[in-house]
């Protein structure tokens, strides 16, 4: 058997510290793979170092979120059990898709169901008359519920952090209060879509559970934080914060759920 004698060489001699690891790649080909991954939804893990907070990218990884989570995050806060709702189901961070998501889609679940339901109560109330059956679009409650819902999911919010880091309580950031606000009108989505339902009786019933549930929610996962402050009257907050659910929760079935079956008293108008 013969032997052959090999010359080591250096380079494998220098350890690992003379190993490097060179990208074959061209330019073009690593763009080409960047917008592939972006296509796909994956997108850097936070805005860069040097953003500020009035531009776009400082934002960005809070509108980072998959569609099933965000519908889990829904859903989530119908549970009895949402007490846990920011450590459960806001973890690793909270988002503002979501909430933005939820109060838009109120807006025009409100402008939409109340639409309808004017139409059909004309139409059962004379049912002879075909006119009434037209469906109508009142422009003035759209703009109604813009102000309405994003008043109370967005500045209400805002404006309840602030005032706690101004009593010294910080235990959730400004984000986290309004995703708890934005999530917590989800239920009333449902109830919008259902209050197309003729009978009055049926329409209160619904907007009492929705503000039954939705206010649960919120008392659940905003007192513990108020019970945080070192003064014990910060938490006759979650009074006022009940008042205010209650009369959001009155504006929504007096402005856009007030539609009766009614007849026609007295002789019809001989003007046409």
């Amino acid at each position: 058997m013969a032997y052959v004698a090999i010359e080591s060489d250096e380079r494998m001699e220098e350890g690992p510290d003379g190993l490097q690891f060179q990208s074959f790649l061209s330019t073009d080909a690593r763009a080409t793979n960047q917008s592939t991954n972006a296509s796909r939804g994956f997108i850097s893990d936070g805005p860069p170092k040097n953003s500020g907070f009035w531009t776009l990218d400082y934002y960005q990884p809070y509108f980072d979120v998959d569609t099933k989570t965000v519908l889990r995050r829904c859903y989530t806060t119908l549970l009895p059990r949402s007490q846990t709702y920011l450590s459960a189901h806001l973890t690793p961070s909270a988002d503002l898709y979501g909430p933005f998501w939820t109060l838009t889609t109120l807006i025009f679940a409100l402008f939409v169901c109340s639409s309808l339901a004017s139409s059909i109560t004309a139409y059962l109330s004379n049912p002879g008359d075909s006119s009434p059956a037209v469906l109508e679009y009142d422009f003035g409650l759209l703009s109604t519920a813009v102000a309405l819902v994003y008043s109370y999911g967005l500045a209400v919010p805002v404006l309840l952090w602030l005032a706690l880091r101004y009593l010294g309580v910080g235990e959730w950031s400004v984000v986290e209060a309004v995703a708890v606000w934005g999530y917590g009108q989800f239920v009333w989505i449902p109830v919008s879509l259902l209050c197309i339902i003729w009978v009055p009786i049926v329409r209160w019933v619904l907007v009492g559970i929705a503000f039954i549930v939705s206010g649960w929610f919120l008392a659940a996962n905003v007192y513990p934080v108020l019970a945080t402050a070192d003064a014990k009257p910060v938490r006759l907050i979650i009074i006022l914060l009940a008042a205010l659910h209650a009369g959001i929760a009155l504006c929504f079935k007096i402005l856009f759920f007030s539609y009766y079956v009614v007849k026609e008293v007295g002789p019809k108008d001989p003007l046409p």
